[in-house]
């Protein structure tokens, strides 16, 4: 049952005032409607649910570049072309969150996770079936921005079910799911493109199917996490059936008004890494069929580097959760960031050594190996910001994940519109060698924060 608290003590004990003063319902200790106390398997049920959704949003990234070859020739555009369809996919992840986010936090979450997968499911359908490049480029875009909420309101989700000491592993699962989902696609399209009866267009068809399995655990599984929304609709119910208006959510006096939270999604800093990680989609099959002679399935093959690199960098955080519950009392959400100071020094080392390594008498292995350091840092850093923005922000975190989203998608959709002209004028080993210096430079700035 909700408790039912006035506005203060002040006006609760002048009773000119008894008859104005509004009535806000709040939840009572070990309320089950409050999200915080849903059962453990309910809470890992929506966390679950949620994770994937990151999975099949990240994995659209990557799995679009594997097949280049057939796209290009079926539909008469040039490579150039194509490369834009991941940039513009990007662009969507980068500016429709600053709308999404706050509405979630607004009218709920669940009303979105539908609205996602539907819109998702139906841009691969519309892939599938294009028959220009302009098609697909615009269903990218689209795409994009509904794939977007399973980004930045996962991260809210996870928020409004689990306590701050609680997040450390529900945050890697996620973590895994956006950084490691990326190679998880290219396992299979690699080897979907080589087979001339399936091609580009059916890339598209296993993730649309993929997805409406997504969509259909959405009403079995993901329920309303927001407590503010619940509350909103109790205070609701409850004046229809007394007739009292004076009956509550807080939210609805209190609440930020959308232009502020958008401003708050405006105002947080860039993060390079996810602008090389686009560049690694984008560079890894120029580098390895040049260099190594590999096909389009044996491409795809080596993205497993990716999940390798996500998953060292899951099984290290556990160490990073002990250092923030030994040291949360005298350091607070800061003491998110104590792996993020190494991962800002495996990023260029895992970077040279992917430079470094783009000779043929190079064994291709040297190169994985620099790839999965420098996704393992990728990952820590990913998850340091988005841990440390959910404590930060509680309530509100999906607005902070979508400015720091707008930030690092506006990296992602301009640096593989030069990937491959930067390859082509510098050479695999120079272009690289930049990013890492450029790494370097950044290297001081977890240390200081």
């Amino acid at each position: 049952m909700g408790v039912l608290r006035r506005n203060s003590e002040k006006e609760k004990r002048d009773p000119t005032l008894d008859d104005l003063e509004p009535i806000y319902i709040e939840f009572e200790q070990g309320d089950s409607r409050n999200p915080v106390n849903f059962s453990r398997s309910k809470k890992w049920a929506i966390t679950s649910l949620a994770c994937f959704s990151t999975l099949l949003a990240s994995s659209a990234t990557s799995t679009y570049n594997l097949g280049f070859n057939s796209m290009i020739a079926d539909l008469n555009c040039t490579e150039f072309q194509a490369t834009i369809g991941l940039s513009l996919y990007a662009l969507g992840f980068a500016v429709v969150p600053l709308v999404s986010a706050s509405f979630s936090e607004e009218v709920g979450r669940q009303p979105l996770y539908y609205i996602s997968a539907t819109g998702v499911m139906f841009m691969f359908l519309l892939i599938a079936m294009a028959q220009n490049i302009q098609t697909v480029l615009i269903a990218r875009f689209i795409q994009g921005g509904f794939g977007s909420t399973w980004s930045t309101m996962v991260g809210g989700t996870i928020a409004d079910i689990w306590q701050s000491h609680e997040r450390g592993l529900p945050m890697s699962l996620f973590a895994v799911a956006a950084i490691g989902g990326t190679g998880f696609g290219p396992l299979y399209a690699g080897w979907v493109q080589m087979n001339p009866k399936l091609e580009w267009r059916w890339i598209q068809w296993i993730q649309m199917i993929i997805t409406a399995f997504d969509l259909l655990l959405v009403p079995i599984i993901m329920t309303e996490t927001r407590s503010s929304v619940i509350l909103m609709g109790i205070a609701k119910r409850m004046r229809q059936e007394t007739g009292n208006w004076r009956y509550r959510a807080r939210i609805e006096d209190e609440r930020t008004k959308l232009g502020t939270l958008i401003w708050m999604s405006c105002t947080r800093p860039i993060r390079f890494v996810w602008g090389i990680l686009y560049c690694l989609v984008e560079s890894v099959g120029s580098v390895f069929i040049a260099v190594h002679g590999f096909n389009t399935g044996q491409v795809g093959t080596v993205f497993v580097t990716f999940i390798i690199g996500a998953a060292i960098g899951f099984a290290t955080n556990f160490y990073q959760d002990h250092l923030y519950r030994k040291n949360f009392p005298t350091r607070g959400p800061e003491s998110r960031l104590y792996l993020a100071c190494c991962a800002a020094v495996l990023v260029p080392c895992g970077m040279f050594i992917y430079a470094w390594s783009t000779f043929s008498h190079v064994p291709w292995i040297a190169l994985a190996i620099g790839i999965t350091i420098l996704i393992y840092g990728i990952f820590i850093i990913y998850l340091a910001v988005f841990t440390y923005l959910a404590d930060c922000y509680g309530p509100f975190a999906s607005s902070a994940l979508a400015g720091q989203s707008l930030c690092r998608n506006l990296a992602a959709t301009a640096f593989p519109l030069f990937t491959q002209q930067m390859y082509a004028k510098l050479s695999f080993k120079w272009a690289n060698t930049l990013f890492g210096c450029i790494a370097c430079v950044l290297m001081p700035i977890p240390f200081v924060s």
